[in-house]
């Protein structure tokens, strides 16, 4: 009991630092929006005014009041948590807080006249235009930043932002707290009033404002709107798509001069009650979908991380802004390439009057929203229509305030005090399902958002002929700044007329969807957390645990000497009497036997519990060995090969070697290069270096089926060089500063090193002996 309260008390702690840092970004964020207001108010009254008193008084009005509450606010919390034990009381303070919530609803019933005022005047005066559209605010007391400059429109959303914020705060602190702790009631008293609060404004505060009205009179709203990638005349563009309740609209954004007012240009629209889904016989005729090579994303990938932790250091040795901004550029443009040339699930939709169009996008689960939200508003009586150039003209207009996604969903576009998400790697068991009223063939899959997208990252077996699948698969997926998972359950399609019309076209129907918020305080622990996500009446049941990038990057010598795993490999190659250790030799047979075109070998991670068990059998050097890899699933053989590299106590290539190798790759002279490099690999102990070249031979082999198995030699180096480079824990660096920073620019380093050797003529182990005359200066 004692441990689960000051785990409580800790968690508490944790929570509230993390509201107090956003609460001071808060408060600077409201103070940046009265600064302006003080000199406003002094002109006001002067011959040349920039805005009348009237106008002040609607723009700001109340933010003086909320800044007060919030500042008496954090001063009375800040004491409490830097003092922090189990005596100490806050919940008074929410519970004040909440009582205020009364100015809220004053700022919120004058919200959109305050919008629309501050456009209006911004259009009509030049000043004011300028003065709001750089609010400078300032950064937070122990951050490097200064200030960060923020529009007034985006400032005067905050107030509402916040509310919603506080209410997640209210639910974890009480999480956290015992039941008869004095805090409790009144917390829950809090979160009453805030919820309360919170449903009565978003009926009053939703944008979504009426559009002109259907032709049958009633209003037009719109019902869901995004982003996405649309293949037109062949190549990939960006459209940001609004689906109202009886039409769908396809716009991008024009571009405009400075000053003038953003507008949405109309591609095309289709109304509902025209619009179909065509099956995919229906869309034999449809352009192919040209596919960007997987090397080529994840070599984007990584020098998207490089630029980020480039960012990273600027800021930590305060660069110069200018540098800073150049950076960020340069990783909006790469991000938004990424996003581009990503998605590959097609989405189509007809008009039934003849045109089609076709958009990639790189979820099922969000092809599947679209699909269903237009499905829904179908349901209705819906009339077919055309809109005269006027309609349209509006109804584009009204796009740009109707919107509810703001950004194009990029990392670069997070403010900074977003959370950056999560960095590592995810652990997540599919357990079981119930709740299907037929049997059927039922497999799952998981897709996570990176770089700020969703991508489908793992997929369990299909159980066959079920209500209750059991699928108990463990998968590991690395997470980049994700902050949601997602679960899909499909039933599998077995009809051939169906299958393989576009290569990637998903046919298999979706029976149900849903997804959960990677919470970083709940995930990051060290057990597993057990968690059900209920969806059309189905409920899926997973476990999940997290690890971050630096713990996952630890090389843990094995206490044992027997076995194979973690124990150095000069051990097991003596007491085997063998040059390459059994367990490498017998892994790299199977693949070549029957895995050297199976798509994406090496890359597809294989079932965890598969991989354990095999690497149980090597280690107790069973008799049974090679009967069961004769029966195991090949990525799993292959998970275990890359498993055992990984878990060597240190680095096949050793870390002895290793700041050589790093040096050695960054030379530029090929002819000085490939003299180090050749040294580096007779420095090499026998063991290792007649292992590495055994391994570089048979990726060669791999690679060389590239056109069946899509593993290039580059996407090889990608898997394989973290795991033969990668230093153990006491060579690498003890001052991790960002986990994510060192391990982009190591691991772009550690990839190009395996990648030189591959793309190296053969290389003889008795060759490399006789040569020694390059050059015998040390390392």
């Amino acid at each position: 009991g004692e441990r689960d309260a000051g785990k409580g008390l800790e968690m508490r702690k944790l929570v509230l630092s993390g509201f107090l840092a956003s609460e001071e970004i808060y408060i600077n964020q409201l103070e940046a929006l009265l600064l302006p207001m003080k000199p406003l108010k002094a002109t006001a009254t002067t011959s040349q005014p920039v805005l009348t008193l009237q106008q002040i008084e609607t723009i700001f009005y109340k933010i003086q009041d909320i800044y007060e509450i919030h500042k008496e606010f954090y001063d009375s919390l800040c004491p409490k948590v830097q003092q922090w034990d189990s005596n100490v009381t806050m919940g008074h303070l929410f519970q004040k807080l909440a009582s205020q919530l009364g100015v809220y609803k004053a700022f919120v019933d004058n919200y959109k006249i305050a919008l629309e005022t501050a456009e209006k005047c911004s259009q009509s005066n030049y000043q004011f235009q300028k003065i709001s559209e750089e609010l400078k605010v300032k950064g937070p007391k122990d951050s490097k930043e200064s200030h960060t400059s923020v529009t007034m429109e985006a400032l005067l959303y905050k107030p509402i932002d916040r509310v919603t914020r506080s209410t997640l705060v209210l639910h974890d602190l009480l999480k956290h707290t015992p039941a008869d702790h004095p805090d409790y009631p009144l917390l829950q008293d809090a979160l009453r009033i805030s919820q309360n609060f919170l449903s009565s404004i978003n009926e009053d505060i939703d944008p979504r404002r009426t559009a002109v009205t259907t032709p049958k009179g009633e209003t037009r709203q719109l019902v869901k709107d995004g982003f996405l990638v649309e293949l037109s005349e062949g190549s990939r563009k960006l459209r940001h798509v609004f689906l109202f309740t009886d039409v769908l609209l396809c716009a991008k954004l024009k571009k405009t001069a400075v000053g003038k007012h953003q507008q949405y240009d109309c591609k095309w629209y289709v109304p509902l009650a025209d619009l179909v889904f065509p099956s995919p016989e229906e869309s034999e005729h449809c352009p192919q979908v040209h596919v960007i090579p997987d090397h080529e994303l994840e070599d984007m990938k990584m020098k998207i991380s490089a630029i980020k932790s480039e960012v990273q250091k600027e800021k930590a040795n305060k660069g110069q802004s200018r540098a800073i901004e150049r950076l960020k550029k340069k990783m909006f443009e790469n991000e938004f390439w990424l996003l581009l040339n990503s998605p590959a699930i097609p989405f189509r939709i007809h008009n039934r009057n003849g045109k089609s169009y076709l958009f990639l996008l790189s979820s099922d689960y969000e092809r599947s929203e679209w699909r269903e939200a237009i499905q829904k508003l179908q349901k209705k009586d819906l009339q077919a229509f055309v809109l005269s150039s006027v309609e349209l003209q509006v109804l584009t207009g009204s796009c740009f305030k109707l919107r509810t996604v703001h950004n194009i969903p990029v990392t670069s576009n997070k403010d900074d005090d977003e959370s950056p998400g999560l960095y590592g790697f995810l652990h997540v068991i599919v357990h079981s399902a119930k709740g299907f009223k037929q049997s059927a063939n039922l497999y799952c899959t998981l897709e996570v958002d990176s770089f700020g997208y969703f991508v489908s990252k793992a997929k369990t077996r299909v159980f066959r002929d079920t209500t209750e699948p059991q699928w108990n698969e463990e998968f590991e997926i690395e997470l980049e700044g994700s902050q949601s998972l997602r679960i899909l359950c499909y039933e599998k399609c077995y009809d051939k007329t169906k299958i393989n019309k576009d290569n990637n076209e998903i046919v298999d129907k979706i029976m149900g969807k849903g997804q959960i918020q990677l919470d970083p305080q709940a995930v990051q622990t060290k057990n597993w957390h057990m968690d059900v996500i209920e969806m059309n009446g189905i409920k899926v049941e997973f476990s999940m645990k997290f690890t971050s990038r630096d713990m996952s990057l630890k090389r843990t010598p094995s206490k044992k000497q027997t076995g194979v795993f973690g124990v150095k490999i000069s051990v097991v190659t003596k007491r085997e009497r063998s040059k390459v250790p059994y367990i490498v030799r017998q892994c790299v047979e199977e693949v070549e036997k029957r895995g050297i075109e199976e798509v994406g070998i090496y890359r597809i991670s294989g079932v965890a519990t598969d991989i354990q068990a095999l690497k149980a059998v090597f280690d107790a050097n069973n008799k049974d060995i090679l009967v069961m890899l004769s029966d195991m699933d090949i990525n799993a053989i292959a998970g275990t090969l890359k498993l055992y590299f990984r878990e060597l106590p240190e680095p096949l290539l050793t870390d002895r070697l290793y700041p050589a190798f790093m040096e050695g790759i960054a030379l530029s002279d090929p002819a000085a290069k490939e003299n180090c490099m050749m040294h580096l690999l007779r420095s090499l102990p026998d063991p290792n270096l007649i292992t590495f070249l055994f391994l570089l031979e048979h990726l060669k082999r791999v690679a060389e089926k590239e056109p069946i198995n899509k593993m290039s030699l580059h996407n090889l180096a990608t898997v394989f060089g973290p795991t033969l480079l990668r230093p153990s824990e006491g060579e690498s660096k003890g001052h991790l500063t960002l986990a994510s920073d060192i391990w982009s620019h190591d691991v772009m380093a550690q990839v190009q090193v395996l990648l030189y050797y591959l793309q190296h003529p053969p290389i003889s182990f008795t060759e490399l002996k006789r040569n020694t005359l390059y050059f015998s200066t040390d390392v």
